[in-house]
């Protein structure tokens, strides 16, 4: 019986990380275990140093760079991390046997040049799953304003999407971004982030999870993930300050990420009593800590429809809850709350907007029930685990038997 063929995967991020993208990755390769001999190299995760640099996790070899892990929060820091790691993967992926197969993913943005590189050596195909588009997601939130040092990434970037066998973006609106930056259209396949609608479950709202977090009484609005520049969780923080005649809106942030102590000073500043932090909670609480929610808050700050697209999405709806979309009208998750009617959608940046909406939902204009019975069937039709899984499979079954008769 021949040998099943060979995956290289690269990205920085992998299970047991909280990164949504590196959950989803984990996912996705423990479900090719079955086709594929699988090896991801991945870099260290935080608070978690101890974990051995080659093992056997789920059927997929892991093998973990000497990568930082610096907080995140201060790029400079962040741009350590991305160095340590891209330098190790290097010598890691050159130093394997040789794969049939290479796929990145985009964390670091620039792991896809190394994926190529290693693609053409063993003379093998390679698949990039877009998860951003960069450099222009970090331009928009002007984290990045050195036009020299922009240059340079958009080359790296788009070297490899012109070359790639095959990219992956997660929605329309991406898959237009990737062309314009020159990836070739007849290469490009739209396959959307997914949930495993069998782990995150509808929960009665009021739950053990909702009961130990003091959850139980109040109208609860909810931002789950992470914190950082694209979500835009000031926008909600400064709707709460249009809610203060209403008593039991309890908004509650969830995750970490680089504004979260930004957003912790602005709840002092604006003085809102009727804001709460919690951190990531563990997997296996999900469902009830989802629905625990009467409303989840989606924010996408403005300018970044197509360059990013918020993963959190499909788990807010697995667990049947409705959602609250403060995004640009061309964002993939407004066009698809629109289209399967399980949410309430508002212009980016408009705090006074957001606070209307949950005024609304406050007062029953609109029936959030129905809304998240919508969304779990749209994720169970559309976004479930296996629906997704058999897209990548068709796809990488599209390169394997050329690169093995080469």
């Amino acid at each position: 019986m021949p040998a099943l063929p060979h995956l290289l995967v690269l990205n920085q991020y992998y299970r047991p990380g909280v990164e949504a993208t590196g959950n989803l990755l984990a996912e996705l390769c423990e479900s090719l275990v079955e086709d594929y001999r699988v090896t991801v190299v991945t870099g260290r995760v935080r608070d978690h140093e101890d974990l051995p640099s080659d093992e056997v996790v789920n059927g997929v070899r892991v093998l973990r760079t000497r990568s930082t892990v610096f907080d995140r929060a201060r790029l400079h820091l962040r741009a350590a991390n991305y160095a340590t790691y891209l330098a190790d993967s290097v010598v890691r992926a050159f130093s394997i046997e040789r794969p049939d197969l290479v796929l990145t993913l985009t964390d670091p943005p620039m792991i896809g040049d190394i994926g190529l590189a290693v693609a053409r050596r063993a003379g093998v195909p390679l698949v990039v799953v877009s998860e951003d588009v960069f450099p222009e997601i970090a331009v928009e939130l002007k984290r990045l304003e050195n036009p020299a040092l922009v240059g340079l990434l958009r080359f790296l970037v788009e070297t490899y999407l012109r070359r790639a066998d095959r990219i992956v973006a997660i929605g329309e609106t991406m898959r237009r971004r990737l062309e314009e930056k020159g990836a070739p259209p007849e290469r490009l396949r739209v396959i959307e982030n997914w949930v495993d609608t069998t782990r995150i479950t509808p929960q009665p709202r009021v739950n053990d999870w909702s009961r130990r977090h003091g959850l139980d009484e109040g109208f609860v609005v909810m931002h789950s993930g992470n914190v950082g520049h694209a979500q835009d969780v000031a926008t909600l923080v400064r709707a709460a300050t249009f809610l203060r005649d209403l008593e039991d809106v309890r908004i509650v942030v969830i995750g970490f990420g680089a504004l979260h102590a930004e957003t912790m000073e602005l709840v002092n500043r604006l003085e809102t009593t009727n804001v709460s932090f919690l951190g990531y909670q563990p997997r296996e609480v999900l469902s009830q800590s989802l629905s625990a929610a009467h409303l989840h808050y989606l924010g996408l700050t403005k300018g970044l429809s197509g360059f990013v697209v918020p993963s959190r999405t499909y788990g807010i709806l697995s667990a049947g809850r409705p959602v609250l979309v403060s995004a640009d009208p061309e964002c993939e998750t407004v066009r698809m709350v629109q289209a399967a009617g399980c949410g309430i959608v508002v212009p980016p940046g408009r705090p006074d907007r957001v606070a209307g909406a949950i005024r609304d939902a406050y007062e029953g204009e609109h029936d959030l029930e129905e809304m998240g019975r919508r969304g779990r069937e749209y994720v169970e039709r559309e976004a479930d685990r296996s629906v997704a899984i058999r897209r990548y499979r068709d796809v990488l079954a599209e390169l394997v038997p050329a690169s093995r008769s080469r």
